[in-house]
Order: C-alpha cells, then sequence, then structure tokens
C-alpha cells in the first residue's frame, strides 16, 4: 500500500494510527475534511482480515462522510475509525477507554459515535476518557442513532420509488435486506408498517431470525442475497457488496439501503447499475439520519428537529435523482457535485478545522 498516494489521492487531512499493548487496541482514525466543521464519524469494530484493509476501510468511510454532511446541510466534517476486532469477543472497558484517550488528543477535531461492531455501552467507556463523543445516553445524550438511520434510509427509499413508479407506497413490493443490525431491524418495522413482502438476510443466522420474528420476514440464506426476485435490494451489511460478481446477478429496480461505500468502485460499477436501468440512491445520502442525529448534540440534542430532518431526506433523494436525469449523470456523480459545491463555498471561510467545539450536555 502507497499509504500517502492513497491519503493524498482521496484529499485526507489526517490519519491517525492507534496502538495499545495492554488492551490489545490496535485502531485507524482518519481525518477527511473539516472546512465544514469539526469530523464527526462513528467507530467502526471489525474482524479485518489485514491492516491494509483496515487502513482502507477508514479512509472511504471517512470520505464519504464528508459527502454525507455536506449534502444533508450538516456543519460538520468527515471522520471515521476502525479498531481492528471480533466485535463479538475482543471489547473490554479497557480497551475502548484506551482509545478513547486517542480521540481526546485530538482535541475536538475528531468526534466519534456508535457504528457497525460498537455499542452505546462502548460510547460510553470512550466518554469516560473524552467529550468528543455522541450519541451516547444520558443527560444531552441521544443514544442508540440507528432509528434516525432508519428512518432515514426508508425516506430515501419511499422517494426511489416515487421516482421509478410514480408512487411512494411501499405496499406490496418485495424488498431484500442485506443485514440484521439494528439499522436494518428499524428498517424492517417500517417496511412491515407499510405493508411490503420483506426478506432478510445475515452472516449471524440468529439476528436474522430475531429480525423476521418481529417484522414477518422471511429469512433468506447469504448467497440468495443477490439472485432473489425483487424490487428493492436494500444493502445494511458492509461496503462494496456491488462489484463485477454481483451486480449482473441483481433482478431489482432499486437499489437504496444504509451501509456505506455499497459501489466496491464507484464510478465503475455505477456505470454498471446504471446499464441495467436500476436506480442507485446513494449510500451516504440515505444513510445520514444517523449524522444529523449525533450532529444535533454539538447544538443541544432536539429529537422532534432530527426526526423532520430524517424525514426531509426524501426531498434530498428526489433532488438528486432528478438531476441525474437532467444532467444525464450518474447518481453517485449528482451527490457528490452537490457536495463538493456546498464545500468549495464555505471553505474560504473555515479553512481547516483547529478548535475545539463544545458538546451540550458533556
Amino acid at each position: 500500500m502507497q499509504l500517502f498516494e492513497m491519503i493524498q489521492s482521496m484529499g485526507h487531512e489526517q490519519v491517525v494510527l492507534c496502538s495499545d499493548l495492554t488492551t490489545k487496541l490496535r485502531g485507524v482514525i482518519c481525518i477527511h475534511n473539516t472546512s465544514l466543521g469539526p469530523s464527526l464519524g462513528g467507530t467502526r469494530m471489525w474482524k479485518y482480515s489485514s491492516d491494509e484493509e483496515a487502513i482502507t476501510d477508514a479512509l472511504r468511510l471517512s470520505r464519504g462522510m464528508t459527502y454525507k454532511a455536506a449534502v444533508s446541510g450538516v456543519n460538520l466534517g468527515g471522520g471515521k475509525a476502525v479498531i481492528i476486532g471480533d466485535p463479538r469477543i475482543d471489547k473490554s472497558e479497557a480497551m475502548f477507554r484506551a482509545y478513547g484517550r486517542m480521540v481526546e488528543s485530538l482535541r475536538g477535531r475528531y468526534i466519534t459515535a456508535e457504528d457497525v461492531g460498537t455499542t452505546v455501552r462502548d460510547m460510553e467507556w470512550i466518554r469516560m476518557e473524552t467529550k468528543y463523543v455522541a450519541g451516547v445516553g444520558g443527560t444531552g445524550g441521544s443514544g442508540d442513532p440507528s432509528p434516525i438511520t432508519a428512518l432515514g434510509v426508508f425516506s430515501g427509499m419511499k422517494a426511489s420509488a416515487k421516482f421509478a413508479w410514480g408512487s411512494d407506497s411501499l405496499k406490496g413490493k418485495r424488498v431484500v435486506i442485506q443485514g440484521a443490525g439494528n439499522v436494518a431491524s428499524n428498517l424492517a418495522e417500517h417496511l412491515a408498517h407499510e405493508g411490503a413482502h420483506i426478506f432478510v438476510s445475515d452472516i449471524y443466522e440468529d439476528k436474522a431470525a430475531a429480525v423476521a420474528e418481529r417484522t414477518g420476514a422471511t429469512v433468506i440464506a447469504s448467497n440468495e442475497v443477490f439472485t432473489t426476485d425483487c424490487d428493492i435490494l436494500s444493502p445494511n451489511a458492509l461496503g462494496a457488496i456491488l462489484n463485477d460478481d454481483t451486480i449482473p446477478q441483481l433482478t431489482c429496480a432499486i437499489v437504496c439501503g444504509g451501509a456505506n461505500n455499497q459501489l466496491k468502485d464507484e464510478h465503475k460499477h455505477a456505470h454498471m447499475i446504471r446499464e441495467r436501468n436500476i436506480i442507485y440512491a446513494p449510500d451516504y445520502v440515505v444513510n445520514s439520519g444517523g449524522l444529523m442525529n449525533v450532529a444535533s448534540e454539538v447544538e443541544g440534542y432536539d429529537r422532534a428537529k432530527v426526526m423532520r430532518q430524517a424525514e426531509g431526506i426524501y426531498d434530498i433523494t428526489m433532488n438528486i435523482l432528478a438531476t441525474a436525469k437532467n444532467r444525464n449523470i450518474l447518481t453517485i456523480d449528482a451527490s457528490n457535485a452537490i457536495a463538493e459545491e456546498r464545500i468549495e463555498k464555505v471553505r474560504h471561510v473555515h479553512g481547516t478545522y483547529i478548535g475545539s467545539p463544545t458538546i451540550r450536555g458533556v
């Protein structure tokens, strides 16, 4: 890996490698762009196959957070962190407190929150060492952001349906949900209430079964996600699942889900999806509800306002789909252009963020 070439080509400001021998902490914090404000993004814990894979994931995720904040109108920059390890067996209070000290050392340039493989409890451990963490319970905290993320994905899905079929009703639509984590389970409940036919899959069969029990979904095997006949595919697990192998298998009309970096190669695979006449709702747009939720803590948490913002992802998605059609460009290019325009307008005002924000309630 040519690390500096990758960092510079993606436009990152800072990459921090975190290590603590006693707690076995191995992590990466990536700060992509702070033109709009301090970087905010969750901490993911995953059993990566290599250090290179972990760093690449953090770089891609943090870049996505910059665009997510910009396109959703949030005054924050993009950051992300990953901790290498199995979230089911490798966690400890000491590890997350050691990680919290690493976050504290950045003095507010990076604010962390919950992500794949981490929980509110983990954030509370981090909070013991730093105030630069959002998404925790208690006074001034918002708690688990996944219900808001799911509401945003659902709103983006309805907008995509309106664009594709002229009606945003999802009643009777066949929706395949890949993943059965917190976002996916909340999304499934929205879809069940709407009357959709839901299919769910997860590498942990017990999690998929739990979602099915609550929502009436049908459990399918992981290798059936891309071959099951459906109207909408909703990726809600890890990234890079839309690639050379999976895209030719798709039977859906819409791809809309909460997973980050669904396209393995952003432009190549966006082109492949478009050539199959499939609408791709950019992931960082429809899943931005979680960012809106934790960002609210910086100003003083207002759940009603955040709910309205998440529902507003409907209009943001419609604007992007319409822009892509009118300009005859990819939907990901349309969303990127809107985000980059906002960043450029504000860049001369803020430049690089160096201050320390105040998180109310801390």
